[in-house]
This record gives C-alpha cells, sequence and structure tokens, in this order.
C-alpha cells in the first residue's frame, strides 16, 4: 500500500474529516473534563493530580528506567548488527538532507523542555548534590556530578526511547505492510487484527495523544511565563495575563502555520533556523565566556556520566530520596516515554531514506552527546558564575523557579541583555518546533497516514493553545498539574511501547532481508545466536 492513502482498516469508513471519532472524542473528552473540573474545584484537580503523580513515581518508577535502559542498550545492538543496513521506507537514498533532517530531529525531541532547565537543572543539582555523589554542595568537586546528572536526565536514554526502536517498528510496518503510523500499530505484535480495527485501537491512540497534549501544553504555558517574566525584567513590560496571552497568541500563530505547511516546509524551515541560532549562540558562549572552564567542565562531566551510568540510571525510592526521584528522574522519564510514541511517528516518517543505523545513531547517540555540550555551555556557565559569586541561584532553584535561573545565567553571559533576549527567542523556537511537530503528529495519528489534512493540523494545534491559555487565566499551578499528569499517562503508554523491546530488532532483520542486505540464513544465524 503507498504510504500517503487511508488505513485499510474496517473502521476506516468511521473516520470523520478530523480522524479517528473515538480518539477524538476521548481527547477533547479529556480537554474539556480537564479545563471544566479545574474551573470547578482547582483544589482538587492539582490534589488529585499530586497523589496519582507521586503514587505512580513510587510504585512504577523503577519499570519506567528499566524500560529506557533496555530500550537504549537494545537499540544499539540493533545498529551495531548487519541488519542495520537497511534502508527505512524503501527508498534508495534520504528523503530529507542529513542538516535538516538533523535540525528537525534535535529541534523537535529536544524542544523547549531541554532549553528551558539547560540552564537551571546542572546548577540545581550543584547546591543540592543529587543521591548518586556524596560531593559537598556548591564546591568544585561537585561540578562533575552535577553535570553529569543532567546528562542522565537528558542523554542517551531519554533520547534512545523516543525514536529507535519503536520508529523501527512503525517503519516497517507503515511503509512495507501498509498499516497506518499510529500507536495501535506498535501493539499489532501481541494482539494482531484486533488491536487494529476495534475500540482498543482507539483507546490506545487516545491514551498516547492525551499524554502529548498534557506534556506539551505545559511547555507552551511555561514558555508564556518565561518570556513575560524576561520581558518584564529586561524592558519593564507587565507580567499581567495580558501578556502572557498576547505571546500565547503570537506563538501558537507560528506553530501551526508551520504545522499546516508540513515536514518540508514550516518544520523544516523553523528547525533550521533555531539550529542556527543555537549554534550562533553556543560559540558566542565558547569563545567569550569562561572557555577554558567549560572545555574542562564538559571533559570532567561526561567522564562522570559514563563511569557513574548505571548508578544513576537505576536509581530508586530504596536508595534515593522519594522526593527527590519523583521530582527528577521519574519524572523526566516519564515524561519521555508519554512522548514516545508520537515521536516515534515522527521520526519514521522524516527517516525515509536513512539506514537504520543512521536513525538509531542520530537519536540515540548523536543528538545526546549535543545535548550534553549545550547543557554544559548554559548550565555550566551558569555553575562558574555561581561559583565565583557573580550570581546566586540557590533561593530560586530551592524553590524550582527555573524562568528566573534561565533569565539570570543569560544576562550573566557575554552581551547581557541581548544574550538574555536571543535565549529567549531560542526557547520561544524551541517550544514552536514541538508545537508544530507535535500537531502534525497527532493528526497522522487520528488519520492514520502521513499525509493529514491541513486544517487537522490546526484543529490540534488551536486546541493546545486554548488550553494552555485557559489553564494560565487559572495559575500556572495548573499547568504545572497538567504536567504532572504526563507521569500518571505514562503508565498505558509504556505497555505501547514494551512490545518495541522486542519487534524493533524482528522488524529490521524483516527489512534487512526484504530488502536484500542480509541473506535468510544469515538473519537467523544472528537473529538465535
Amino acid at each position: 500500500m503507498p504510504p500517503n492513502t487511508a488505513p485499510a482498516s474496517a473502521g476506516n469508513s468511521a473516520f470523520s474529516r478530523l480522524g479517528d471519532p473515538i480518539v477524538l472524542l476521548l481527547t477533547v473528552g479529556f480537554i474539556v473534563a480537564f479545563v471544566g473540573l479545574s474551573l470547578y474545584d482547582i483544589d482538587m484537580v492539582a490534589d488529585s493530580i499530586s497523589a496519582g503523580f507521586a503514587w505512580t513515581a513510587t510504585t512504577l518508577g523503577t519499570y519506567f528506567q528499566l524500560l529506557l535502559l533496555l530500550t537504549f542498550m537494545i537499540a544499539i545492538g540493533v545498529a551495531i548488527s548487519p541488519a542495520a543496513s537497511a534502508r527505512v521506507g524503501n527508498m534508495d537514498s534520504p528523503q530529507i538532507s542529513t542538516f535538516k533532517w538533523l535540525s528537525m530531529i534535535m529541534c523537535t525531541l529536544l524542544a523547549g523542555g531541554g532549553v528551558f532547565f539547560a540552564a537551571g537543572e546542572p546548577i540545581y543539582h550543584f547546591v543540592v548534590t543529587p543521591p548518586a555523589f556524596d560531593t559537598e554542595p556548591g564546591t568544585a568537586d561537585a561540578v562533575a556530578g552535577a553535570l553529569a546528572q543532567s546528562f542522565m536526565h537528558w542523554g542517551f536514554l531519554a533520547w534512545a526511547v523516543l525514536g529507535t526502536l519503536s520508529a523501527i517498528v512503525l517503519a516497517h510496518a507503515h511503509y512495507v505492510k501498509g498499516q497506518p503510523l499510529q500507536p495501535r500499530t506498535l501493539l499489532y505484535p501481541v494482539f494482531g487484527e484486533r488491536v487494529m480495527r476495534g475500540a482498543l485501537g482507539s483507546i490506545v491512540d487516545a491514551c498516547c495523544v492525551i499524554a502529548v497534549v498534557a506534556g506539551t501544553v505545559g511547555p507552551i504555558g511555561f514558555l508564556a511565563t518565561q518570556v513575560s517574566f524576561g520581558l518584564h525584567e529586561l524592558f519593564g513590560i507587565s507580567e499581567g495575563y495580558g501578556t502572557k496571552l498576547g505571546i500565547l497568541v503570537v506563538l501558537a500563530g507560528v506553530y501551526i502555520t508551520s504545522a499546516m505547511t508540513g515536514v518540508h516546509k514550516g518544520i523544516q524551515i523553523l528547525s533550521r533556523f533555531n539550529v542556527f541560532l543555537a549554534l550562533a549562540i553556543a560559540a558566542v558562549i565558547l569563545v567569550a565566556g569562561p572557555t577554558l572552564y567549560l572545555v574542562n567542565a564538559f571533559s570532567q562531566g561526561f567522564g562522570e556520566y559514563l563511569s557513574s551510568f548505571f548508578t544513576m540510571a537505576t536509581m530508586s525510592a530504596e536508595t534515593a530520596p522519594a522526593w527527590w526521584m519523583q521530582w527528577w528522574t521519574v519524572f523526566f522519564f516519564a515524561w519521555f516515554i508519554g512522548y514516545a510514541p508520537l515521536m516515534a511517528i515522527f521520526v519514521a516518517r522524516i527517516s525515509r531514506g536513512r539506514t537504520i543505523r543512521e536513525m538509531i545513531l542520530a537519536v540515540a547517540v548523536m543528538a545526546p552527546v549535543a545535548t550534553t555540550i549545550w547543557f554544559t555551555l548554559l548550565g555550566g556557565s551558569g555553575i562558574h558564575y555561581q561559583l565565583i559569586g557573580a550570581i546566586d541561584l540557590t533561593e530560586a532553584l530551592n524553590n524550582f523557579q527555573f524562568d528566573v535561573a534561565t533569565l539570570t545565567v543569560a544576562q550573566a553571559l557575554p552581551g547581557g541583555s541581548l544574550m538574555a533576549l536571543a535565549i529567549l527567542l531560542l526557547t520561544s523556537i524551541f517550544v514552536a518546533t514541538t508545537g508544530d511537530s507535535m500537531s502534525y503528529a497527532i493528526a497522522v495519528v487520528c488519520a492514520g497516514h502521513d499525509a493529514p489534512s491541513p486544517l487537522v493540523r490546526a484543529f490540534w494545534g488551536l486546541a493546545m493553545a486554548v488550553m494552555a491559555g485557559i489553564l494560565l487565566h487559572m495559575g500556572a499551578g495548573q499547568i504545572g498539574a497538567l504536567q504532572q499528569f504526563i507521569v500518571i499517562t505514562a503508565i498505558p503508554v509504556s505497555l505501547v511501547l514494551l512490545p518495541s523491546l522486542w519487534a524493533g530488532p524482528k522488524a529490521a532483520y524483516a527489512m534487512a532481508r526484504e530488502q536484500g542486505v542480509i541473506t535468510p540464513n544469515v538473519a537467523t544465524v544472528t537473529h538465535n545466536g
């Protein structure tokens, strides 16, 4: 079946203009229910989610960690296997140039979250020593551990779950077997046609869409708060709701337009521009900032990351404070799990013509290394300024005020206010690239193919922006509550990802046999032995 046609399922005739009616009903129902209940009793909603968040983190935290660890290790195994020479999407050459492809991967998967935390998280771990280390907080000895802990949260494990094994399964199922680009396809190895045709598949898709809505509305809302705070600090502009709403309207206009024009136009252009801006900012920091300190900090931090990798990756509530695990490692890992199926759809879509090896190494190795460099430039600079007394973010970070941390570090960097403005712009576009790619991915899920109507893309982009605007009106607390909700949604989404642990390698070898990359005998021997 050609990849740009609707899925050949029995329920296809029931698809409305906006896609699967059950997915639409459940997802929009969630948005309306969350906003409605928040208006009715804001404390009840926040308390209920907080309780569910705490229970999930305590009970299932280790399971989430093992899922990410196994995904990364198996993906690397596939990448070094003979099957990794097979190409995605039955194309002899890449559909998108290497730079544009890598730009979209970086901007979509790192997104606003990584930029938002890049300055504050390393400094937080510097002033509050992570449980995997025993260094004195706020001292030179604490630098390597602080960076290493940040690298763990945003490094190999986080990236691998977003677009390696699950992307291989989806690419083979869609481009070879003609199955839809939907999360339910990841469960086909377990349930077969039952999950493709019935209500179960629609419920699976809806859970994954709800997780992404919860995870995307948060950064959109927090960005409006962060930019309004920045504009107030730099230019004295009011931080009121009107300013935040104006920022939200501009942001939504940008990412909805980008999503409507598609992968080959708006999404690609926005991502490429942001990469150039990030490279320019990085160059200024590296050249005009504390260069030698940053080089040494990266070397020590990355070395500590590798040497303490398994200690940090398997840290549990038995060996670390429950609150720390809940708000750091488990929160981030659950967030990435929630995003994973739709990110995998996006990665499979933009990686046509790439080898499996290229796709895995780009997502699970190259992108994490680039992320650690970015965290060192911003967070490492912040640690340096904290050490020499140029800034003091201890109180702000103990109160989790990461917007304050980002702006404070930006103003301390070479260029001062100009650098702060550039980083605010960078963060805004990073969030926009998340908004456009997720609007596109949600539309793909609803339609079941990779060319959804531009109006469907716009609908989902607008729905997330409206939800962010309403929750901002209630206060940042409800944005935070929604952000916590993604940890709860990670429970069903993680079950969707589980079959990829064995179906990913199996799909890679199937693609390799079909393309003649390996002979059936070699595939059998290698796969079984």
